[in-house]
């Protein structure tokens, strides 16, 4: 078993991330800390974990009583926890926060998208899991990059779930201002187009196109839906081809014949992708769950792959269908 602690416990990713774990096989929580928390039951925040959890939040850090550490904090958090504490030489860390995605980092983190650095990920200890929004948009587009085809902008329109926000209510959060409504946020600047362009480059040197990218609030609570296009000279059925070649071997990213919905990915680790041609135009379309494939299932698939387990294991979670 592997034995493991979760540091900021109170959130939607770490209520997903408990969720998991407490299911998977070969996984023991040893102790999910929260400040805020500290004495509650975790099933008194979680109410849907109750009759599955005995766990109280704790602000003790037990560090030397577990393998593997999970960080579900806010943004700049982790690195301040990774400054001020000494940490065992051989624990293993997988970070959902922002802090060390950016490559390479003076503490020795990877960046998480398996579809990109799996086998790198087999022998690392330190994972920097990365955005939701990035998860999504990277799938839709690393194949284009490893055939050195984004050689034109990138034009991508992505809409977001409410949880995307995280779970403390915010004006454009909560239900009576986000239900029946769209807007557009931090259009053509949003912080997760770093980590993409970072790709991008890691397998297309030299790529040096714009990203037009226009995120939007959508009126569900989870999820994240891709298009994304730009002028490729490929063929309908050469580019079906580029996209299958590239995730032949991928877990959990699939390429759809037909158009796909944001329903058929909620509640599942996967990530579905369509590709259509329209002129010399190529769109594709890409779809995730924010909090599993774009958060914390991710998380335990990292987790996985640098525990040497099953990548699948604790992860084949099922659509919740119509």
């Amino acid at each position: 078993m592997i034995k493991v602690g979760i540091i900021g416990g109170a959130g939607y990713t770490a209520g997903e991330l408990i969720r998991l774990l407490v299911n998977h096989p070969q996984v023991e929580i040893c102790f999910v800390n929260s400040g805020s928390n500290a004495g509650n039951k975790v099933s008194d925040v979680h109410g849907g974990l109750i009759g599955e959890i005995d766990l109280v939040f704790t602000e003790a850090l037990p560090l030397n009583t577990v393998e593997l550490l999970f960080f579900c904090t806010a943004h700049g958090d982790t690195k301040k926890f990774m400054e001020a504490h000494e940490l065992p030489e051989t624990l293993k860390i997988v970070d959902l926060s922002t802090d060390y995605r950016p490559q390479p980092n003076d503490k020795g983190f990877l960046y998480g998208l398996p579809e990109l650095n799996r086998d790198a990920l087999l022998n690392s200890k330190r994972v920097a899991n990365p955005g939701c929004f990035a998860t999504a948009i990277q799938l839709a587009v690393l194949p284009l990059a490893k055939a050195n085809l984004l050689t034109n902008e990138l034009h991508i329109h992505a809409i977001t779930g409410s949880t995307g926000a995280g779970q403390k209510p915010t004006s454009t959060s909560h239900f009576s201002w986000r239900n029946n409504n769209v807007s557009v946020y931090k259009a053509f600047e949003h912080q997760h187009l770093a980590e993409i362009c970072q790709s991008i480059t890691q397998l297309q040197a030299g790529f040096n196109q714009a990203i037009n990218f226009i995120p939007m609030r959508g009126n569900f609570s989870r999820g994240i839906f891709v298009t994304a296009y730009t002028d490729c000279s490929l063929s309908l059925e050469e580019a079906k081809q580029l996209y299958a070649d590239f995730y032949a071997d991928a877990a959990f990213t699939f390429v759809s014949d037909t158009a796909i919905d944001l329903k058929q990915v909620i509640n599942t680790n996967k990530a579905l992708l369509h590709i259509e041609k329209h002129g010399s135009k190529l769109l594709v379309t890409s779809a995730i769950d924010n909090l599993l494939k774009g958060a914390s299932g991710q998380a335990v698939q990292n987790m996985n792959l640098i525990c040497g387990l099953d990548e699948k294991s604790g992860l084949l979670l099922k659509s919740i269908g119509f």
